[in-house]
């Protein structure tokens, strides 16, 4: 008999180990969900409420429905910061992809010497404060006294005034984005360790040298790590805001006037914060097209096989 009364035990005794577990992991999250409830979602669907509004802090709040929207349509300036984050975005996500790939072959290699050094090196000035770099960066791009243009100097190139001419300044920030090109090194990296050795092998007794073994073996192998880093550069690029504040306010000539920069100036000091609101759901919407266009075009170039 205990034997047979065994079977309608057992599922009872689970179900009940299933809800303290259950209780356990809502206790062990809930300092999460509480600062995503409130840190992230509940200022998500504020600032959703408060699109479709007039607010400007200092005065009552007015609802105008899309009004806001319409305008977004009609401001010229909105129209240059999309131009700009567009622009920053295109060259400065490919071009720093590229180099930290091209890094990370390098110093994958067992045959150079001090390569922990310039690993630690490379990853570094990724974790620095971005206020710093951006201090250290307006010297660095000085047109006079600057360390890039004192280099050209001595190659008889006249440097240019990367920040105070609005043809390079958009190009001055490119190059200094390329500062944190650190995470995306360290990411292909470890992608790069885990490449099996044998794929080499058996190319190279096909004939194959090492361009082709690097196309045909190490990007195919390697293709999530780099369309991951594509996704979250893009997502980042797309918000760059910090460093035109900090050197150069978004000048000169509304040249590195970003599209969060804009939107901050919407904000605090026009307090205009239904239109900002607007600017930033707007933005949130073109961010997550992108990455949706990414994720479709992936399946086209990313290999999850072994």
């Amino acid at each position: 008999m205990g034997a047979l009364n065994e079977p309608m035990v057992k599922p009872s005794f689970f179900k009940g180990m299933r809800g303290r577990d259950t209780l356990w992991f809502y206790i062990f999250i809930s300092p999460w969900l509480a600062g995503f409830l409130l840190l992230y979602f509940g200022p998500m669907i504020a600032s959703l409420i408060l699109s479709l509004t007039n607010y400007s802090v200092l005065l009552p709040t007015k609802f105008v429905g899309l009004y806001n929207f319409e305008q977004m349509i009609k401001d010229q300036l909105l129209t240059i910061s999309i131009w700009n984050t567009v622009y920053y975005a295109g060259l400065s996500v490919p071009l720093g992809t590229v180099i930290a790939l091209l890094l990370a072959v390098f110093l994958n290699r067992e045959d150079i010497w001090g390569r922990s050094f310039f690993r630690s090196a490379y990853y570094i000035p990724s974790i620095m404060p971005i206020v710093a770099v951006s201090i250290l960066w307006i010297w660095l791009l000085q047109p006079r006294y600057g360390l890039i243009n004192s280099f050209l100097n001595l190659l008889s190139i006249r440097g240019p005034n990367w920040l105070g001419d609005p043809a390079w300044a958009k190009t001055g920030l490119v190059l200094m984005s390329l500062t944190g090109i650190g995470t995306s090194f360290v990411i292909f990296l470890a992608a790069l360790q885990g490449v099996p050795r044998h794929l080499y092998e058996a190319a190279e007794l096909d004939g194959a040298n090492a361009v082709q073994k690097f196309f045909n073996v190490t990007v195919p192998m390697i293709s999530p790590s780099i369309f991951f880093v594509l996704v979250i550069g893009f997502i980042n690029s797309f918000q760059v805001f910090t460093q035109a504040y900090i050197m150069t306010e978004g000048g000169p000539a509304d040249s590195t006037l970003f599209y969060v920069l804009y939107l901050y100036r919407q904000a605090f000091n026009y307090f205009k914060m239904g239109y900002a609101s607007a600017m930033a759901w707007f933005l949130f919407i073109v961010i997550v097209i992108l990455t949706v266009i990414q994720f479709r075009l992936s399946s086209r170039w990313v290999h999850y096989g072994s």
